[in-house]
């Protein structure tokens, strides 16, 4: 473990344009969810103008041993991932080692000749791709692929039969395993939620010849003073991983999150780091800065505004996930209007979470960002659109 970076400046809400009370509000909300059983515990801080104006842990890091949360836990951020694998290979690409027309199997040759799933009668025919998916449709998740948890059509069966979503296989293994099963959709075709992050993942340890969690920690993570963000947690801090409740409190299916404690063998791009509120506050500060850190530049800014810019267009976007009036970038769902939206946020946000409930967005326009850190799987939906609202609630100049 490397020296501690220098944390983030700190200052009252007030210097920086937030009501206190209105933080205060938060707060309360938050833990009146907690003492009724709803949420575990959570972490929650608020920052603008480069300065963090609330920071604050609640509630319980584990219920079932009572241990209080603490800011410097340890959350499963899953899907936040997919921003940081974005970043890295959009560093390759400003390092002139990739090209975001590129297809895919350029780096991973066996997505070579693939074919589409496509139901006709009742029956699964398949088609040759009009066009081969690229690194830009991994990026945006337009290159076709799925999840397997999002539905039970053939081909997301099929997800389910090959384990591809087992920490059990290298990161090699799992692109064999999902590049011989076809494809969704055609590629650029439709947004998808998938597993293209984790393809992008292999993409990158491709290129640099490194291992993803190797190529992480050395280009991004500790550059960027983030020496607790990795694929797993190291023995001597497991007494600070957060842990969900063990029976939902709305009387669901528990979703099983994965152990932080066991070294996994795939390290996944779109799904498997564990971090901090203050180490990934470090990252947001550094989107928001337009690539830099306390004087460490890891992008341009000119290609920050380019991931932050919507990808789409007139691009179709299956399911619910992202809202009316946005779209997507590379790596970040993006806000393209003002209204529309039933949750608040300047056009320009961007935003993501992870499938156990951690959440941020970063609003440029507000020189803003805010995160909150919890594991609550199945409450997730509502969490997210609630700390939104009482974030944008308290800005009051």
């Amino acid at each position: 473990m490397s020296a501690k970076p220098s944390p983030l400046p700190v200052c009252n809400p007030a210097d920086v344009g937030i009501d206190p009370l209105r933080c205060q509000r938060l707060l309360d909300v938050l833990q009146d969810e907690i003492n009724a059983q709803r949420l575990p515990g959570a972490v929650a801080l608020i920052a603008r103008r480069g300065k963090i104006a609330l920071f604050e842990s609640l509630g319980h890091l584990d219920p079932a041993t009572g241990a209080p949360m603490a800011k410097d836990s340890i959350f499963r951020i899953y899907s936040m991932t997919k921003p940081l694998v974005s970043v890295a290979a959009m560093m390759l690409m400003e390092q002139g080692q990739l090209l975001l027309s590129d297809p895919v199997e350029k780096y991973l040759p066996e997505f070579a000749g693939q074919k589409v799933a496509e139901e006709i009668n009742g029956q699964l025919v398949l088609q040759a791709l009009k066009q081969p998916a690229t690194l830009q449709d991994l990026l945006r998740h337009t290159a076709g692929l799925t999840y397997e948890f999002l539905g039970v059509a053939p081909v997301q069966r099929q997800y389910a039969q090959a384990k591809v979503n087992s920490r059990d296989f290298s990161n090699a293994e799992f692109s064999r395993r999902l590049a011989a099963i076809p494809l969704m959709y055609q590629p650029g075709s439709v947004w998808e939620y998938s597993r293209a992050t984790d393809v992008l993942g292999c993409v990158v340890e491709a290129i640099s010849g490194m291992t993803l969690g190797e190529y992480l920690r050395s280009a991004i993570l500790h550059p960027l003073g983030m020496y607790e963000t990795d694929f797993s947690v190291a023995s001597a801090d497991h007494h600070r991983i957060a842990e969900p409740f063990a029976h939902d409190p709305d009387g669901g299916i528990p979703m099983r999150v994965f152990d932080p404690r066991h070294v996994p063998a795939m390290e996944a791009g779109g799904g498997g780091l564990m971090s901090t509120a203050a180490d990934y506050a470090r990252f947001l500060q550094f989107m928001l800065n337009k690539g830099e850190l306390n004087g460490v530049r890891l992008l341009g800014s000119r290609t920050v505004d380019f991931m932050t810019a919507d990808h789409l267009g007139s691009i179709p976007a299956t399911g619910s996930l992202l809202p009316p009036g946005h779209g997507f970038g590379l790596g970040f769902a993006v806000r393209t209007a003002t209204g529309i939206s039933p949750v608040p946020g300047s056009a320009g946000l961007y935003y993501w979470g992870g499938i156990a409930g951690t959440t941020f967005f970063v609003d440029p326009a507000e020189d803003l960002y805010a995160m909150m850190m919890i594991q609550a799987p199945n409450q997730r939906d509502y969490y997210r659109p609630l700390f939104r609202n009482l974030v944008y609630a308290s800005l009051m100049d």
